[in-house]
């Protein structure tokens, strides 16, 4: 099946979802929203609906955290004609209460709503985006989160996935390098290297085969940036993998994944076999010359395997424990090979810049760090979960 075939199918079915005839309900069932009660809240959805025997087509779509953890369980209902209401704090009570009254006898419920998501307005329900949560956010990396379901290749394919991809295959690998430079992505994962000089160091390295890592060992205490994007659209990363593979010459991609992620674990491996499927893993992608193959690696939790050289470590088989540079891992790294690593978000941002450009990336954040920033906000703070903001903001500016 071609690309164009792809997106054929899943455009029609995507449009089914935009366009529907029937209701649709979203409910994230990221870790947060599973924690805090998402699956009895399906079950109250689906028993309330069998119950009252109402005899409606309603679709529920699993999602990812739209990133509100503080305010999980969250429910979004999208009736025919009208905008997504999001419905926060939800007990399976409360949602049974809702299908009630929104489903069966169209009263939106105004004082147990959280706000809307169109260009459509609902009277006494405030829009999502204009919240103080979410105001300042600029949804880059996390743009599907919430909206699709992570286990479905379509809708993501029908909402941009691989267009960055397949713009990079009209490229050549020195001017996708190019690119990435251009767009001022500095990596994601701490150190703040620009990633597209990084992707030029280890192209030009002597040496073959090439590897690239991604780090998706998230170990600081209250993150939980890479797992959220990885439990809500888990192919945004692995296309930039794929992106990342072909500049640099690489055909191999070893994920580094703690095993304390059991859910981002099974995204990853059912996202992969969605893709292998459709041929966008594999040889010949697309149709070119370009084959790829991925590893998922499970680590054991180690704190320090966050440590780039550590981390390949532990994929040798080795104790996980940091080595002096140089050698950079560029030169030789993993197998003692040209080898680059990055972290899940830094490859989330990848097939954006691609699919829009370096210009438009650059237009956010500051002169010397471009773009935007995923954050997890724990502790003491009002709202906890995951924003997305433009690099340069203050922690005043997020949290007041």
């Amino acid at each position: 099946m071609t690309f164009e075939e792809l997106q054929a199918r899943a455009q029609k079915k995507w449009k089914d979802i935009e366009n529907a005839s029937i209701p649709i309900i979203r409910v994230g069932v990221a870790t947060c929203g599973l924690a805090a009660g998402a699956g009895e809240v399906i079950e109250a959805i689906e028993d309330e609906l069998e119950l009252e025997k109402l005899n409606l087509n309603v679709k529920i779509i699993k999602v990812g955290c739209i990133g509100c953890c503080y305010a999980e369980p969250i429910i979004d209902i999208q009736k025919p004609g009208k905008p997504r209401i999001l419905y926060n704090y939800v007990t399976p009570d409360k949602a049974r209460e809702i299908i009630r009254d929104y489903i069966v006898n169209d009263n939106p419920r105004p004082d147990l709503a959280m706000g809307t998501i169109g260009k459509e307005i609902v009277e006494d329900i405030p829009k999502f985006f204009e919240l103080p949560y979410y105001k300042l956010q600029v949804r880059l990396a996390t743009e599907n989160c919430g909206t699709i379901d992570p286990r479905d290749i379509d809708q993501y394919i029908a909402n941009g996935g691989f267009e960055g991809l397949r713009k990079a295959f009209s490229m050549k690998s020195d001017d996708v390098i190019e690119e990435v430079k251009k767009s001022g992505l500095r990596g994601r994962g701490g150190a703040g290297f620009p990633t597209g000089v990084k992707w030029g160091f280890c192209r030009g390295a002597k040496g073959s085969p090439k590897y690239l890592v991604c780090n998706a060992d998230e170990g600081d205490p209250g993150a939980f940036m890479n797992r959220s994007i990885l439990e809500g659209d888990p192919y945004r990363a692995l296309e930039g993998m794929l992106i990342g593979g072909y500049a640099i010459g690489a055909s191999e991609c070893y994920i580094y994944c703690r095993a304390e992620y059991p859910l981002a674990i099974e995204l990853i491996t059912n996202a992969l076999e969605q893709m292998e499927k459709d041929g966008l893993v594999g040889d010949n992608i697309m149709g070119t010359d370009f084959n790829f193959h991925f590893h998922l690696f499970l680590g054991a939790g180690a704190f320090v395997c966050g440590e780039e050289t550590a981390l390949m470590a532990s994929i040798m088989g080795k104790p996980g424990r940091p080595v002096t540079r140089p050698p950079f891992p560029a030169i030789s790294g993993l197998f003692k090979k040209p080898t680059n690593i990055n972290n899940t978000e830094t490859w989330s941002h990848i097939p954006w810049i691609l699919r829009h450009g370096a210009d438009e990336f650059a237009m956010y954040g500051t002169e010397k760090c471009k773009g935007t920033k995923t954050l997890s906000l724990t502790g003491k703070v009002l709202r906890t979960g995951l924003i997305e903001v433009p690099l340069g903001i203050t922690v005043h500016e997020i949290i007041s």
